[in-house]
């Protein structure tokens, strides 16, 4: 969506997970200390906040007060558990389930990666098909195929207008 030039409020995660050599502070995520974090966390500057696979990510508050402040999208990447907090923070906000079309290319997708531990990815492959016990919580659900980005983008922005021309508009205040 950045790529085609999609205007939105890229809402950027803050993460005591340390910073991968491809990857840009305040871009990929706001690297912070763990002490930082939890300050930030005491004073409620997060929308939701969870620690997963041992590392705290959090999501700044203001950056999506003032996107919707300003009549503008504000996506937030998260997983189920952050979705699920959103969820009780802003239950009008829209939730799109993204997801391979076959769970089966899961796997080699993470090893593709190549940024989580054998340890890591077994974890996260067997969280993976529990996941799907939470789709009623979603708006949407769009299948991302591999090499196929496009598609998937092109259904998100299918949401997104879909959502724009809602009759009863949502309440998003955070």
């Amino acid at each position: 969506m950045k790529e085609r030039g999609v205007e939105a409020d890229y809402i950027v995660t803050a993460t005591t997970r340390p910073k991968r050599d491809y990857e840009i502070d305040g871009v990929n995520y706001h690297f912070v200390d763990k002490s930082l974090f939890m300050e930030m966390k005491a004073r409620g500057e997060f929308l939701e906040y969870a620690q997963v696979y041992g590392n705290w990510y959090g999501v700044p508050r203001e950056q999506v007060r003032q996107a919707v402040n300003k009549g503008r999208d504000a996506v937030i990447k998260v997983d189920i558990q952050g979705a699920k907090t959103i969820k009780n923070n802003m239950p009008e906000a829209c939730f799109v389930f993204v997801t391979p079309p076959d769970l089966d290319d899961l796997p080699s997708r993470l090893k593709q990666r190549n940024t989580e531990s054998e340890q890591d990815l077994e974890l996260r492959l067997k969280t993976a098909g529990s996941e799907f016990d939470n789709l009623p919580m979603f708006d949407y659900m769009v299948y991302n195929p591999s090499g196929r980005v496009d598609a998937a983008v092109d259904d998100m922005l299918a949401i997104i207008k879909a959502e724009k021309l809602r009759v009863q508009p949502r309440d998003l205040s955070c």
